[in-house]
């Protein structure tokens, strides 16, 4: 209902990551999933979780006679070790081991270097695209003598940096996540409670707003989204309030909301 009301479209999605398996990470999971087929997809889908997703889905395909038109991919992770599930040509994507009442992982998703970028004002007319692909790889052109047609660093400007963001779902305070995320761009991290109420965190295996933004400032975070609140708050600002005291930068993470970084 959320992807369709901020009008996110659901057939690009092609990688799901389930931190765990407390209901309200995975409960609505089912109903994408039979969305997606009442939508005929074809491409497959792969979803990543502990161990015990693929059942829970399973059962509820035998129960219903379904057969969904498009294949399920399951990938189990142990979310006490850091794991990399993904590696392409784009990005990796890797758990972080969280400390919750079960089994818990938060995923790290890290840009790999990017190509030079084309100076569009810098290119001649007359130049061709198996050129102008060829400088984006970083190279000189040359001709069929070997002498330099174009220069690399006369048509490119360098690179966007690579962002990275860490996704920390349910935890308490976890100081050996600290060198995995270090430097993010972009740290999520729940914010369940507020200090005062310190002992409900510890007890719950949760995070308090004030911890959230001392893990941002002690791994160097550039940016901190925090979320995940307990229903006792009805007003947000107290606990957004309590992270910038510690963290300048940092924001609520509200549904819908379009988060910018700045590469």
């Amino acid at each position: 209902m959320q992807l369709t009301r901020f009008e996110v479209p659901i057939h690009k999605i092609s990688h799901i990551f389930i931190s765990h398996l407390h209901g309200d990470h995975y409960l609505g999971l089912t109903g994408l999933l039979f969305s997606m087929h009442m939508q005929k997809r074809k491409t497959e889908l792969h979803l990543y979780s502990p161990p015990g997703l693929n059942e829970i889905i399973l059962l509820q395909l035998k129960h219903s006679k379904s057969v969904l038109c498009y294949d399920l991919i399951f990938h189990s992770f142990d979310p006490t070790e850091q794991k990399v599930l993904v590696d392409n040509n784009t990005l990796t994507i890797e758990t972080i081991p969280l400390v919750h009442k079960l089994p818990c992982a938060g995923f790290l998703f890290k840009e790999k270097p990017k190509p030079r970028r084309i100076d569009k004002e810098k290119l001649k007319p007359n130049i061709l695209l198996q050129h102008i692909a060829y400088l984006k790889t970083g190279n000189d052109v040359l001709d069929e003598q070997g002498k330099i047609l174009y220069r690399n660093e006369d048509f490119t400007l360098a690179p966007k940096p690579p962002l990275s963001y860490a996704y920390c779902s349910d935890t308490a305070w976890n100081e050996s996540m600290i060198e995995q995320i270090n430097s993010v761009d972009l740290l999520y991290h729940e914010a369940t409670f507020m200090e005062e109420e310190i002992a409900k965190a510890v007890e719950t295996k949760h995070s308090t707003a004030r911890q959230a933004a001392q893990m941002a400032k002690r791994c160097g975070a550039k940016k901190l989204l925090i979320g995940h609140f307990s229903a006792r708050y009805r007003e947000l600002e107290p606990l957004l309030a309590e992270a910038t005291a510690v963290f300048l930068n940092t924001s609520l993470a509200i549904e819908g909301q379009l988060v910018e970084l700045a590469s």
